[in-house]
């Protein structure tokens, strides 16, 4: 995969040419940080994502120590965030039994990985019951890397963090990209390097401020904007319509405006809704009512692009050549304000383009309409991907290129 993003970064075929006899203890940073329901796995997206790589780390006989983060622990064990059902349902899917450590790095960790066979694997108890992990300390990641011989970096969901299992640990082992980080750094590396064009941006969700960056970036690369979700009430006020109790950002109102003006002054065709569907009250159930987005009630907020604005995305992304979507057009989980995201992913799906979803709730709106198969690529990071695309050098990609082979 020839993306300048993964210039520098030594690969598993790397590892397999250094070690070919699977003589080497592997510790994999992987991201299993999947939802939970009362202990039972929800969606096991991000699981199979790791398969690939520690699929052919056994293969080839290595013995494996993976670790993750799930959840938001304190710093400190929670019985419900711990990894057990993960260990079972990466063993089902891995096809060989997945053993599950007591502590990160600790005692029992230690005890096990020196006990490890070829092609067996250890999971490593949640590593953000360690108060070290996420301020990348230094003594958690030597003990992290005094677990194996060599380490790979497949979190691309976590690479945006400076934490001990994804940027310490590189100073400590000679380090190298598994295949599903490979992958996204390919994909998302196409939409900033020579993409095919024309090349068509759609950006939705909540908050404009969470995405201004991004924005600003790829109205200087795209030859269109969609913009949808919430943030576009933020940008119905730069244009200057009253839009009820919606949600907006005062704060951003200008700088919507000034970037909008900059970008048409490009050439760059920006599509703000034109008609919305609205609710009295932010309900599943609430009557939902389409109207042009002059005549938004004062007493109504939007909660979904209407039909007219929808089809206006589906057009551009027929004419597209490549196609970047990150966050949702409406309050899709709702039937009644789900039409907007369904016609985006509808369109994305039957589309000749290259078609690339930014992670987060797009990727699992595709899932949820059954559509995620037919993307292109659909990424495991959302955080991680709009990094990548506002121009960062995200901590655990630059670790890997910087970090010593030796050791």
């Amino acid at each position: 995969m020839g993306s300048p993003l993964l210039s520098g970064v030594p690969t598993l075929d790397d590892l397999f040419a250094a070690h070919p006899d699977g003589d080497a203890v592997v510790l994999v940073r992987a991201d299993l940080n999947v939802p939970l329901a009362d202990g039972v796995i929800t969606d096991d997206l991000r699981i199979r994502a790791s398969l690939p790589t520690l699929r052919e780390l056994v293969v080839h006989r290595h013995p494996v120590v993976v670790c993750s983060h799930l959840g938001r622990p304190d710093g400190a064990p929670e019985a419900a965030l711990s990894l057990a059902p993960v260990a079972e349902r990466l063993g089902q899917l891995l096809g060989v039994p997945v053993t599950l450590a007591a502590d990160v790095a600790g005692d029992d960790c230690q005890r096990r990985a020196r006990k490890l066979e070829p092609g067996e694997v250890l999971l490593v108890e949640n590593l953000r019951f360690d108060p070290g992990e996420t301020r990348n300390d230094d003594g958690l990641a030597r003990r992290l890397a005094g677990l194996a011989d060599v380490f790979v970096q497949d979190a691309f969901g976590a690479v945006h963090r400076a934490h001990a299992s994804v940027e310490g640990v590189t100073h400590h082992l000679p380090s190298h990209a598994g295949r599903l980080l490979e992958t996204e750094l390919a994909e998302l590396g196409t939409l900033l390097h020579d993409p095919p064009r024309p090349l068509l941006a759609i950006l939705g969700g909540a908050k404009i401020s969470d995405k201004l960056t991004v924005l600003e970036r790829l109205s200087q690369h795209v030859d269109a904007i969609a913009v949808g979700g919430a943030m576009c009430f933020t940008f119905l006020v730069a244009e200057g319509h009253d839009v009820g109790t919606s949600r907006v950002e005062p704060d951003q109102v200008d700088t919507v405006r000034e970037l909008v003006t900059r970008a048409r002054a490009r050439g760059v065709d920006v599509l703000v809704p034109t008609d919305v569907v609205v609710a009295a009250t932010f309900d599943r159930d609430a009557p939902a009512t389409t109207v042009g987005v002059t005549d938004i009630p004062p007493d109504q907020m939007g909660l979904d692009i209407g039909p007219a604005t929808a089809e206006a995305v589906a057009g551009a992304v027929t004419a597209a050549r490549s196609v970047f979507w990150n966050g949702p057009m409406g309050v899709y989980e709702w039937p009644a304000f789900s039409a907007g995201t369904r016609a985006v992913a509808e369109a994305m799906a039957a589309s000749g383009a290259r078609t690339i979803v930014g992670g987060g709730d797009s990727a699992a709106a595709c899932r949820l309409f059954g559509l995620a198969e037919r993307m292109t690529h659909v990424s495991t990071g959302g955080g991680a991907a709009l990094e990548l695309l506002e121009g960062r050098d995200l901590p655990g990609v630059a670790a890997l290129r910087h970090a010593d082979p030796h050791h």
